[in-house]
């Protein structure tokens, strides 16, 4: 949703122009928006979202599969799950992660097509 300018008068200070109004989100949709970008900052929070988004996988897995141990796996899936981003269900002693739903993978494949080109 670009705007292309045209009907944005510039005014030349820092306030904008009286009666634009630009939709902004809210502060609380902006600070949670930041807060899903910051979780893809980090390349092993990355690499788990990814492989969770091709299917369920339990700590031992992921720790396998990203190449770090189980303990750096868990701090990682805390972080995830307490910005909801990934669920995971108990299975006897075994935990299962994976994403909540389809807009984190939605915006790691458009992110990752992003950088491809």
């Amino acid at each position: 949703m670009r705007n292309s300018g045209k009907d944005i008068k510039k005014t030349g200070s820092k306030d904008p122009a009286p009666g634009i109004n630009f939709g902004l989100a809210s502060d609380d949709v902006i600070r949670q928006t930041s807060d899903l970008f910051g979780v893809l900052s980090d390349p092993t929070r990355v690499k788990i979202i990814y492989l969770l988004s091709r299917e369920e996988l339990c700590v031992g897995d992921i720790a396998g599969l990203v190449g770090v141990s189980e303990s750096a796996v868990s701090h990682q899936l805390r972080v995830l799950r307490n910005l909801g981003i990934v669920n995971y269900r108990r299975e006897g002693k075994m935990s299962f992660y994976a994403l909540r739903d389809e807009h984190i993978e939605k915006i790691l494949e458009q992110s990752m097509d992003h950088v491809k080109e």
